[in-house]
């Protein structure tokens, strides 16, 4: 489904987390990250537990050159993974924390 038509189904006054989750979803995708992460913060503030929705959120802050913001996203994800046993956003999430770790580590001082 287009962001176009979830924005619709928004507007009616639905909202919840998977509306939330395929926003976030179809902004990251279309490069607008700082809409991607609002949609995805409030698809977390529905549920918590949404591991896929932290690790895309942290993607999109990442995007936006938040690396402190991503990686506390990343950690609650890694949080809600671990609680549910979702193996895979489990191991994702991890490859991209330690991407960041690298990433931080090659910054000069």
């Amino acid at each position: 489904m287009s962001t176009e038509a979830l924005e619709k189904m928004l507007a009616k006054g639905m909202d919840n987390a998977l509306l939330r989750f395929g926003l976030g979803k179809g902004y990251l995708d279309a490069g607008d990250f700082p809409r991607a992460a609002e949609h995805l913060q409030r698809c977390v503030a529905f549920d918590p537990n949404y591991s896929a929705a932290w690790k895309l959120l942290g993607q999109a802050l990442n995007k936006q050159g938040l690396p402190d913001d991503a990686r506390n996203a990343w950690i609650e994800g890694l949080r809600a993974a671990q609680a549910k046993g979702d193996k895979q956003a489990e191991k994702e999430i991890g490859v991209f924390l330690k991407r960041l770790d690298k990433a931080a580590a090659s910054r000069p001082c």
